[in-house]
């Protein structure tokens, strides 16, 4: 006799919550389809649900992603980076107190104390005809901002050494929850036989019918939930083996929105409205913004980053403040959407030279006109780079492109050999943006505080007095 065994899953939500309705419609149908067939059905997430780029997420700290979770009727979930790194360190260890699903997350440590109540390695799950399923967790280690909010990841592939070999005694089917990225999962799948199924996340790939490494089956449903990723595995009770695997994702933007869900959204951004109503500042002027010349805003937030992580210097990209401030009370809610950005202030060492090569990348049109997605940044263009600190003369050359002329700093060139301590956003220490960042050796991350939380210190000691 033949078992089937499914599986679906959800990915990188990042709080858009624009599907999310679909996403629960969808959910919903096919679970309570495949119990009133009386087949095994489970729903996992893959992490990175919550994002604090929505006042959602913002105004309850996540715990309105979980309750919408419970609605749905997840089983598993694992931790992404957003969950992670993003929520101040009692905000993570209370996320998912009143979670009706498991969460799993193996090489997650409290530096604190003891783990959370919520918190297991693994899980098993038994189907209907008790095929034993186990169900790990894995999260990306970015320790250099988890130790500063006192936790720790550990080294998945040290992690997996661990477990996989417990698991694979007790239990039938090994599945991994990974929120590692594709390279990690396929170098997983090829080290690790036990592993039947990776559903990973977090690079935000692709696989509509998914990828075979080995005796390993990986998929991911790329990011948004435009797609809802499906698993079905079929166990033979007679071979007490797995005779196949499959792997699908199916486009939900057009599907149904389930009309709970909708209210339950529409309930919860009213009520995050009045979480983040608390008045910051009046404006007597409507505080101007651009995105490709200076303004007195954006040169006032980099001297509050200057001053506040007591750096040599600072710059910060016009992009990350996407609308203007109008006149009259300026709330939480008015700051959270202009600057959005789950993005932490950092602090890294250059040499003058370096410094000189980042200043003119930055004034390229290719850079500020760069439409970037992702490395916390949720704004349209990065723009124009505005300092503080440091003296930058430009000139417009016949191109009509503008170029670097000559930097000062306290009224001196620039030390090609001094080592410069650089405020800046942390964005820019990924990737090859800016690799003169990316590459410094010495990177010091502010957290949990974000940029807005800066600019809502510039608002209240710059604009405070002309109430």
């Amino acid at each position: 006799m033949e078992e089937k065994l499914f599986f679906y899953y959800t990915n990188d939500l990042h709080s858009n919550f624009s599907r999310w309705a679909r996403v629960a419609g969808y959910l919903k149908e096919v679970k309570d389809q495949k119990n009133a067939e009386n087949q095994s059905c489970w729903l996992f997430d893959i992490g990175d649900h919550v994002d604090r780029v929505h006042p959602i997420a913002e105004a309850f700290m996540g715990k309105a992603n979980v309750q919408l979770m419970n609605d749905v009727g997840y089983d598993v979930v694992t931790l992404g980076n957003n969950e992670g790194i993003t929520l101040a360190h009692e905000d993570l260890y209370h996320l998912y107190d009143d979670a009706n699903f498991e969460v799993v997350c193996a090489n997650l440590q409290n530096l604190k104390g003891a783990h959370p109540p919520w918190f297991q390695p693994s899980v098993k799950i038994t189907s209907v005809n008790g095929v034993k399923i186990g169900v790990l967790g894995l999260t990306a280690p970015f320790n250099a901002f988890y130790e500063l909010l006192d936790w720790h990841i550990a080294p998945p592939f040290e992690v997996l050494d661990t477990y996989i070999r417990d698991l694979a005694n007790h239990t039938d089917i090994i599945i991994l929850l990974s929120h590692l990225g594709i390279t990690e999962d396929q170098e997983i799948a090829r080290r690790y036989d036990d592993i039947d199924v990776i559903i990973g996340g977090h690079t935000h790939h692709l696989l509509r019918t998914g990828e075979t490494i080995n005796n390993t089956i990986i998929t991911a449903a790329g990011k948004h939930c435009a797609f809802v990723g499906e698993v079905i595995l079929t166990w033979d009770q007679t071979q007490k083996k797995l005779v196949n695997k499959e792997a699908y994702t199916t486009d939900i933007t057009h599907r149904a929105k389930d009309l709970q869900t909708e209210e339950k959204l529409n309930d919860l951004i009213v009520q995050a409205d009045k979480v983040l109503e608390e008045k910051v500042v009046t404006l007597s002027e409507a505080i101007e913004v651009s995105w490709f010349n200076d303004t007195p805003i954006m040169e006032k937030l980099s001297e509050t980053l200057k001053a506040w992580t007591k750096a040599d210097c600072a710059m910060l990209n016009a992009g990350v403040l996407l609308d203007q401030f109008e006149v009259g009370d300026v709330s939480l809610k008015d700051i959270h959407r202009i600057c959005p950005h789950p993005i932490n202030p950092c602090v890294v060492i250059l040499k003058g030279d370096e410094l000189m090569e980042v200043i003119r990348a930055s004034f390229t049109k290719e850079f500020m006109e760069l439409k970037l997605k992702g490395f916390g940044f949720r704004g349209e263009v990065l723009g124009r780079m505005i300092y503080a600190g440091v003296e930058v003369e430009t000139e417009i050359k016949e191109d009509g492109q503008e170029y670097v002329k000559n930097v000062t700093m306290n009224g001196q060139p620039l030390n090609p050999d001094h080592s410069y301590h650089v405020a800046t956003a942390d964005t820019f220490t990924f990737g090859r943006l800016l690799p003169e960042v990316a590459k410094s050796e010495s990177k010091k991350y502010y957290l949990p505080e974000f940029l807005r939380d800066l600019l809502a210190q510039t608002l209240k000691k710059e604009y405070g007095s002309k109430q």
